[in-house]
């Protein structure tokens, strides 16, 4: 596949080609006969002839000519000049340009438009030589250049709402980023009847009727009568990856009673529902306003305000509650930009999640749980794929998926591949989901490597008493009780692999190598970055 079908659409996400090989690993590649006719294949080697052998064929039928008209005669040969030229352009620009009359470079939605009008069969044949030389291309390819930070004015000025809602300062003597917010209008009978997650979450409309019932009793009263509700975010972020284990952190930290999560697990708010993404497919739909995210916080500030308030027992415990959100999403997903923004191919995001997040809580802390990047691959294809799954169609996906990647790094830097949201849709597999580096790095930009916890799955399903206890000294909360860790440690694990996708069985070793590969340069500057050795999962 040429770099120019890959802009312009004449290929689509299902046909397997290669792309311009590097030059440095391939010297004589450019001077290869053009492709021969599929027929020409036995047993997955292209058979050439040796001779090519030039026969005269007549041009026009024998026979007397005097019937045909000069018109016909002349558009006969018009006809034949331009499937002629066309040809030749297709073989003098062989893996560089495309044909002649390649259309404008296009955006790469137009990719999947275009699935139906290849057959199948082009793709039904690998190379494994030629795709480990494409991997090698890519690794070559890299470069780590440090992002360029928007200015504070432009953050604040992009989402002015967020920024008029969540105050500076937070409220002393709490643990957790909490502010009183003054009740007017409606807000003060029913304050959740607009709440768009209780449209979309059974969970949060259970807690949304126990939250209305009680509103008044939580309410602050000033001395000139007005009313005051405790509003609070997270004290701390769970931001991804996604199948590597948030799921069952989430749920044992859940256990600890100091700990207050969101009424939901993964509210998805400060990269998608703020821009009223549900799902990508469907584009842009209805925003979720800040308000909404804060209501999922109203169950835990009530126990807050508690502490505040004081009670009999004279115990202000809630005072050290923190609340935290769990959305695997934030790590990695800026797919809304290429909606709010122009999406270029060589364009990168203006403004990151982690922008807005440290703007209103330089001080959160975050959690990362990473895994080895290979076999999160292969669990990510077994849990989001429900149908047709098969070892070899995880191989073919992979193959696939490297293709589009080194197309958009000829064009693009690295950031914007990673970043790209149609390279992303694209591709059959997640394959820059375990690019870690290049995410990692993104929010060191804005937050202190102190306030970021960097976890193992292999360390955390090794040894969950140890990881988990690191865990909450990062989070600075007490000791369990014995009776609480028993409960915590034994608690079986979450969303683990699903029966039928055991019976498929590990991933084939040669997409187990060749990932391998293509993951080695960027595990080993993250093992760089961390100063640990372990993230080169050489031992997984």
């Amino acid at each position: 596949m040429s770099r120019t079908d890959y802009k312009n659409g004449a290929i689509s996400q299902t046909h397997y080609t290669y792309g311009q090989l590097c030059p440095m690993e391939v010297k004589n590649y450019r001077k290869r006969p053009t492709m021969p006719c599929l027929d020409d294949v036995d047993d997955g080697h292209i058979i050439l002839p040796s001779v090519l052998e030039v026969r005269r064929v007549p041009l026009w039928p024998l026979g007397p000519l005097g019937s045909v008209t000069k018109v016909k005669v002349i558009s006969f040969l018009l006809g034949l000049t331009l499937t002629f030229l066309i040809m030749a352009s297709y073989v003098l620009t062989l893996d560089k340009k495309g044909l002649m009359l390649t259309p404008p470079p296009f955006h790469l939605s137009t990719i999947v438009n275009h699935s139906s009008t290849i057959s199948p069969n082009l793709s039904s044949t690998k190379d494994y030589v030629n795709i480990n030389l494409l991997v090698k291309c890519i690794t070559a390819k890299l470069e780590f250049s440090p992002r360029k930070l928007p200015l504070l004015k432009d953050v604040v000025n992009s989402d002015s709402h967020l920024f008029s809602i969540i105050p500076r300062q937070f409220l002393p003597n709490i643990k957790s980023p909490c502010w009183y917010e003054e009740l007017s209008g409606k807000t003060k009978v029913d304050p959740y009847r607009k709440n768009l997650y209780a449209v979309r979450s059974k969970t949060f409309r259970t807690v949304r009727d126990y939250l209305r019932n009680h509103f008044q009793e939580h309410l602050s009263h000033s001395v000139d009568d007005k009313q005051y509700r405790l509003r609070c975010l997270p004290y701390f972020y769970i931001i991804g990856q996604p199948k590597c284990g948030t799921t069952d952190l989430f749920h044992r930290l859940l256990l600890h009673p100091e700990v207050k999560f969101t009424t939901m697990k993964e509210p998805h708010w400060w990269t998608r529902k703020r821009f009223g993404i549900i799902h990508l497919k469907d584009g842009l739909l209805e925003r979720f306003p800040v308000e909404d995210y804060l209501d999922l916080f109203d169950l835990a500030a009530y126990h807050i305000q508690q502490g505040i308030l004081g009670n009999t027992s004279g115990d202000d415990s809630q005072r050290h509650l923190i609340t935290g959100e769990a959305s695997a999403s934030t790590m990695w997903d800026n797919q809304a930009w290429s909606y709010l923004y122009d999406n270029r191919v060589d364009g990168e995001p203006p403004f990151l999640a982690q922008d807005f997040i440290h703007t209103v809580q330089p001080n959160a802390k975050i959690i990362v749980m990473l895994r080895d990047p290979v076999e999160r691959l292969y669990s990510d294809y077994l849990y989001f794929n429900m149908a047709n799954k098969s070892v070899e169609d995880f191989d073919q996906r992979v193959s696939e998926s490297l293709q589009l990647f080194e197309a958009c790094l000829a064009e693009s830097s690295m950031r914007s591949c990673v970043y790209n949201t149609r390279l992303s849709n694209a591709m059959p597999v997640r394959l820059n989901l375990g690019l870690y580096i290049v995410f990692l790095l993104d929010w060191l930009t804005v937050f202190h490597r102190n306030q970021i916890l960097i976890l193992q799955l292999e360390d955390y399903a090794a040894n969950l008493r140890l990881t988990i206890n690191k865990v909450f000294d990062f989070l600075n909360v007490g000791p369990l009780s014995e009776q609480i860790e028993a409960v915590l440690t034994k608690r079986p694990m979450s969303n683990t692999r699903r029966a039928a996708d055991r019976i498929l069985g590990p991933m084939l070793p040669s997409t187990r190598d060749l990932l391998r590969v293509f993951h080695r340069p960027f595990n080993h500057k993250l093992a760089t970055v961390l100063d640990n050795k372990a993230f080169h999962w050489t031992e997984t």
